[in-house]
């Protein structure tokens, strides 16, 4: 009998959690990349990688018919957003349960996404879209400053900035279209209203709301997040809104299979939509809502991929809170020591994302994350102690860049 593969695209944050999750459903872990090297985990792991386009739909195709030649490919998924469309394709030219890759398609691009939303009358900030800088200066003055400037396809809040002023607007500005920014499609800005008000990110399975965090974010103007706690204190009313306006986003959108993820901040009009992911979010998110609840979000993610019935019920109902480990400088990690935060009793997770004697250069995004901590307790005083503790105990050294060569 041919062994029981599941085929997974690309690597992000929490494949590796997806890895281990199908070696626990008897299933043999695949990985297709352009760049396998780039995912150390693989090799350390001992996981199959294929180098492959990505881009390519008719390369892809052809490599999961000959590894159907040799396997059973039970299911085809990845954690990443990029390729979460081109998953979609696969698993119906298979006839493999997936995601829709039209609605994918929709999500990716925030313009887009941002336009079915408010027709379908879902509240969202004021936006235009902006093509040069003329456009963006004349978005801003209609919008009003602040406003939030961003690549209207991108990921992990890269070019992301919320600009104060028109000195500051014309510096983002300069950046996104003056060769330093990296686009991955044609150069397209969002300009949009800066709602203001405590954020929450919402976690949800086959339209079932699984969990409902608090999110707080560092200084601006950039939007790094730095601690989750789950579940958010919110009244039944706030949670019943917010539940409400994010299956909304769902069926405006044409999502409801599998993981989704969304973004809002609670302003003075009410709970404000700020962004639709359409997969599982990244790590820690699935870490603290199986802390909380014990729900293995990634494990019933691959269970709806191969064909079998997920199981949502909790198991517990636990407060769980994570830091995001970020540098507060540039320079080299020389060493870091966690041994004794994770140690210490009611501490969940601590992760790394970064070995020693890496340069440490801060962009204002998700890459300036060097790793977690996640808690976990019967109450939120005492997740909130336990995690400022094993933070308290994480010791680690910086050395300024220019003492590279010494």
């Amino acid at each position: 009998m041919a062994r029981r593969a599941l085929i997974l695209l690309e690597g992000a944050s929490n494949s590796i959690l997806y890895i281990k999750a199908a070696r626990r459903l008897d299933l043999y872990p695949i990985t297709l990349s352009a760049d396998p090297v780039l995912y150390d985990y693989l090799a350390a792991a001992g996981i199959e990688a294929i180098r492959l386009d990505r881009g390519d739909t008719d390369a892809l195709i052809r490599e999961c018919s000959r590894l159907r030649a040799i396997y059973d490919i039970a299911g085809i998924t990845s954690a990443q957003e990029m390729v979460y469309a081109a998953v979609g394709r696969l698993c119906q030219h298979f006839d493999l349960p997936g995601p829709n890759p039209a609605a994918i398609e929709r999500c990716c691009d925030k313009s887009v996404q941002r336009q079915h939303l408010a027709d379908a009358g879902v509240p969202v900030p004021a936006y235009r879209v902006a093509a040069n800088v003329t456009d963006v200066e004349n978005s801003a003055a209609e919008i009003g400053l602040p406003v939030i400037v961003k690549p209207a396809v991108g990921m992990g809040s890269s070019g992301v900035r919320l600009c104060r002023n028109v000195d500051e607007l014309a510096e983002h500005t300069n950046h996104l279209l003056g060769g330093k920014y990296i686009w991955r499609s044609s150069p397209r800005i969002l300009v949009e209203e800066f709602a203001n008000g405590p954020h929450y990110s919402i976690d949800i399975m086959e339209g079932d709301v699984i969990g409902i965090a608090a999110a707080d974010f560092g200084p601006p103007p950039h939007f790094v997040c730095r601690e989750y706690i789950q579940p958010a204190r919110l009244t039944d009313d706030e949670h019943r809104r917010i539940a409400d306006v994010s299956l909304s986003c769902l069926r405006a959108l044409g999502l409801g299979w599998g993981p989704s993820n969304i973004d809002l901040r609670w302003t003075n009009l009410g709970p404000t939509v700020i962004e639709v992911n359409p997969r599982l979010a990244g790590s820690p998110t699935p870490q603290l809502i199986q802390a909380a609840y014990g729900v293995d979000l990634v494990a019933e993610h691959i269970k709806l991929v191969i064909g079998e019935e997920c199981n949502l019920r909790r198991r517990h109902s636990h407060i769980s809170a994570a830091r995001i480990l970020v540098p507060d400088r540039d320079g080299i990690l020389d060493w870091i020591d966690h041994s004794r935060a994770a140690a210490l009793s009611g501490v969940a997770e601590v992760k790394l994302h970064l070995p020693p004697k890496m340069p440490l250069v801060r962009k204002g995004d998700e890459r300036d994350k060097i790793g977690h901590v996640i808690a976990a307790s019967s109450t939120r005083a005492r997740t909130t102690a336990i995690l400022q503790r094993a933070v308290d105990l994480i010791d680690w050294s910086i050395k300024p860049l220019q003492t590279l060569d010494e």
